[in-house]
């Protein structure tokens, strides 16, 4: 079971976003007033970027899309650079000295030359369409893990938030990065130094936690449907967490679990209200149930998902039964359950120092790896 500490810190956190959710409900924001989206709450504190390879890992944000708040923030592993080009460890103090003298410097620039390239890792973070951010104090942490353990670049993305963006727009932002990712590997098209050095989109894999995991299944399936209009990029696998999946059908973990740790049953059906226009508001949308009837591509032309899910989570349930289904048709499609564990066990700030949470993340990386280390057999369409 979840330690007294989990507990009493749900119990305050279900308080919180309930009271928020209701409020947002009973007074919606001018949607009119706010026409480029929120990214991030105020309230929710933020990591800020850092170029110069701190613990291995350096970090930028790039806005996308002038005309909406979408951005990405990068993370780049030192393992990218050349052993002559590796810079020499430095205390976190020197570092936050060097960039107060150096204000505006990029930090790392590539040299152009024989850069070594790297797998992209499309990550999506969770929140209930309403909250977290892709800089977020946890977000950043689990993405920096990520980066280091897979030896990929992550590229976490900042899609636009409900209930002042509503669907369709967090997914559109999803698929608007894949696309904006093609035109970075290009030299004459790229204007991401980090990316046009270092990224390879032919090895390219979808990463969502809880929420975004919705988003990158449907990214998924929107790179099966238009093909090789995307080339160069390649999306040969994706990793569902925890996914936010719901259906009108009472699943056993949702009946035994409607009540359980941080997102509970009446709190995520409070979020797909101020995520979903009115008028489309169902239990079998599309964007929450991946089994809806006439949903399309197929699901034998999937790429290869492994789906984590927790044992304390009601939404369990419909992400095992996602994963058996893929597997009927033959799409490699693994399930990784951890026991005693709540949703988003390995992404929150809390948790993220607790042994499922880094098993989590090394198994994750294990899996993931068939598939984006150089000359292995990759999924292609």
């Amino acid at each position: 079971m979840p330690s007294i500490t989990v507990k009493l810190y749900s119990v305050f956190f279900k308080m919180r976003l309930k009271n928020r959710l209701q409020g947002w409900i009973q007074t919606p924001p001018d949607e009119s007033s706010n026409q480029e989206g929120v990214r991030t709450r105020p309230e929710e504190p933020v990591s800020a970027s850092n170029p110069y390879f701190t613990d291995g890992i350096a970090t930028k944000d790039i806005r996308v899309d002038p005309s909406t708040a979408l951005s990405v923030r990068i993370f780049l592993p030192e393992s990218a650079l050349l052993p002559s080009e590796r810079p020499q460890p430095k205390s976190k103090a020197e570092e936050s000295s060097l960039k107060s003298e150096n204000n505006g410097d990029q930090g790392y620039t590539p040299s152009g030359q024989n850069c070594r390239k790297l797998p992209i890792m499309l990550q999506f973070h969770g929140g209930g369409w309403v909250s977290g951010s892709n800089d977020s104090v946890a977000n950043d942490s689990f993405c920096q893990r990520i980066a280091k353990l897979c030896d990929a670049i992550v590229v976490a993305v900042g899609y636009r938030l409900a209930p002042e963006s509503k669907y369709p727009a967090a997914f559109e932002d999803g698929l608007k990065v894949l696309n904006w990712l093609g035109k970075q590997s290009n030299n004459s098209t790229g204007d991401e130094p980090w990316l046009v050095a270092h990224a390879d989109p032919s090895r390219c894999v979808l990463l969502g936690v809880s929420c975004g995991a919705n988003i990158a299944d449907y990214v998924a399936r929107r790179t099966v449907e238009l093909g090789k209009e995307l080339d160069p990029v390649k999306v040969v696998a994706q990793i569902l967490m925890y996914p936010f999946f719901l259906a009108n059908e009472p699943t056993q973990s949702e009946i035994r679990l409607a009540n359980t740790y941080f997102y509970d049953k009446a709190i995520c059906l409070l979020a797909w209200q101020l995520f979903l226009p009115k008028d489309e508001f169902s239990l079998e949308h599309p964007a929450a149930n991946p089994l809806a009837p006439n949903r399309g591509p197929p699901l034998k032309l999937m790429p290869p998902t492994l789906t984590v899910v927790a044992e304390h989570d009601w939404m369990r349930d419909q992400g095992v039964a996602y994963s058996e289904e893929l597997r009927k048709v033959n799409v490699p499609a693994p399930l990784l359950d951890y026991k005693d564990t709540v949703h988003e066990f390995a992404t929150l700030e809390m948790l993220l120092k607790t042994p499922q949470a880094e098993a989590c993340a090394e198994d994750i990386c294990i899996w993931v790896k068939k598939y984006i280390s150089l000359g292995c057999h990759e999924f292609s369409y």
